[in-house]
């Protein structure tokens, strides 16, 4: 019988089971003191776990930047008054210098600076797991992985950029960063990297999101940022939503609009954003970076790479590293990403300029849209409802090197619990859209007979998600879909304009 061990130090282990799981994530130092603890009434001792080549998994050093090796580079952001290319001091009253370079630059590779990597240190490398009871539970030939993202203090990825984004504002003397949040994953995880750099944290949460992840919000008061339910009534942009509909339950780009407001009329405020701007996505590599080596140290090859995609920046961070290798002709995985079927932008959206927020005070960005005042039905994966997808994820999926789908709801929470009952994780409802994808896929393989690599992000836990899942039990969760008329009317006032490039 297969025996369950953990590690009583706080690293995580790397190390590879014979038995049902093989975890390949964090190094152990030799001085480590390690006690092994059997959960299981059996009498049988565990047999002696022995490591993979540590090498293989030390956290990186840079950061990658897919824009690079790209054959066709991305078009530019538009300055919303001009509508010509954005210079670098357009974006100053949002940004640090640092990250504005990062934001534009087409270097390959970024050096991480060592502080940055020293708070990583927390967590990461993070564990490759391969999931072979949900294997058995499938009855399927294919090899399923996930690279697990939830045990960082937030429970998420969001940390990978909050972490370098309020250093990076901290070198340039800020005292006080906005955001905006969905699910409040981002925005717990910039209020914990606020409270280990002592900056002051201002968070405006889509209320829908609000009102149903309240221990979110806590999280983010417990590290000491101050949260509003968005639509508010302290921005201009938030009254204009609130007039119109008092009800609003909020979105994305509405609590874009009170932060972005908020950072541009405040000389000593910057702004921060969780996922779709170029930098965000560079510092998420480190999930990729680390991914590669470790299935490099297992023999593994990906066939299938599979992530839920919101604003883009948990697939991009898994992805893009992979897609580089892909580029280079090492290796050519098919590469998915999976969005919620009440905020299709990759596949309903068209691939236009528009505006990142809903009052319009953001750059314009070439990206899929729904249309930059389309307000999704409150599905519970919070983090993906955005009207639009990364604009380096748009390009890159214009150019061929992805396909996307989307999934409902309920599809999406069956299959978390199978990986629940399965692998022991509860997944929060946004990653719940890469399990149903990856359990349609493992079962293709069940009728095909191929024995598939697959390799899923797992970008957090759910455990500030049950209310959900307590409806999915009760049989209350519905499938919330897009309306036809209202993405039409929605993408009726996008701006359909091309760059004034100058020759």
């Amino acid at each position: 019988m297969a025996q369950s061990i953990y590690l009583s130090s706080s690293a995580y282990p790397q190390f590879s089971f014979k038995g049902d799981e093989q975890f390949l994530g964090r190094f152990v130092p030799k001085k480590t003191p390690c006690r092994l603890r059997l959960l299981s009434n059996s009498r049988v001792a565990p047999r002696a776990a022995y490591p993979v080549d540590s090498r293989a998994i030390e956290i990186p050093r840079r950061w990658y930047n897919l824009i690079a090796d790209l054959p066709v580079k991305p078009p530019p952001p538009l300055n919303p008054k001009t509508f010509e290319p954005v210079k670098p001091e357009d974006l100053s009253p949002l940004f640090p210098d640092e990250l504005i370079k990062q934001e534009v630059t087409d270097e390959r590779f970024i050096d991480i600076p060592e502080e940055v990597i020293d708070v990583y240190r927390l967590w990461r490398p993070t564990p490759l797991i391969r999931a072979k009871r949900l294997e058995k539970l499938l009855d399927t030939p294919a090899r399923i992985y996930y690279k697990y993202e939830g045990v960082s203090p937030a429970g998420s990825h969001k940390p990978n950029t909050a972490v370098p984004q309020v250093w990076y504002n901290a070198q340039q003397g800020v005292k006080n960063v906005v955001t905006e949040t969905g699910a409040g994953q981002w925005g717990s995880s910039l209020a914990f990297a606020c409270s280990l750099f002592g900056l002051n944290c201002e968070v405006w949460q889509v209320r829908a999101s609000y009102d149903q992840k309240p221990y979110r919000k806590l999280m983010m008061q417990t590290w000491g940022a101050k949260v509003h339910p968005s639509p508010s009534t302290i921005t201009e942009a938030g009254r204009r939503i609130l007039e119109q509909d008092p009800l609003s339950p909020g979105s994305l780009g509405i609590a874009i609009s009170e932060a972005v407001e908020v950072a541009a009329t405040n000389a000593d405020t910057k702004y921060c954003l969780g996922s779709v701007l170029n930098h965000v996505l560079l510092h998420q590599t480190v999930i990729g970076e680390e991914c590669i080596k470790q299935m490099e140290a297992i023999g593994e090859t990906p066939d299938v790479i599979i992530g839920c995609t919101g604003g883009g920046s948990n697939f991009g961070g898994l992805a893009f590293p992979f897609i580089r290798e892909k580029l280079s002709g090492k290796i050519n995985p098919l590469i998915r990403a999976v969005e919620p079927a009440a905020c299709p932008s990759l596949t309903k959206g068209v691939y236009a300029y528009d505006y990142g927020d809903t009052a319009g005070l953001t750059p314009l960005m070439k990206m899929h849209t729904l249309g930059h005042d389309f307000i999704p039905d409150p599905i519970h994966a919070g983090g993906l409802r955005y009207h639009g997808m990364s604009p380096l994820i748009s390009h890159v999926y214009e150019l061929g090197f992805m396909e996307t789908i989307w999934i409902a709801q309920t599809e999406c929470f069956a299959g978390a619990i199978q990986f629940a009952r399965s692998e022991g994780l509860i997944p929060a409802p946004e990653p719940t859209h890469a399990i149903a994808a990856t359990i349609r896929e493992a079962l293709h393989c069940r009728e095909t007979g191929e024995s598939k690599v697959i390799l899923m992000a797992m970008c957090g836990h759910g455990h500030f998600d049950l209310p959900a899942y307590e409806k999915y039990l009760q049989g209350d969760l519905v499938d919330l879909s897009f309306s036809e008329e209202k993405i039409k009317a929605s993408l009726a006032k996008i701006p359909l304009l091309e760059p004034k490039l100058t020759v």
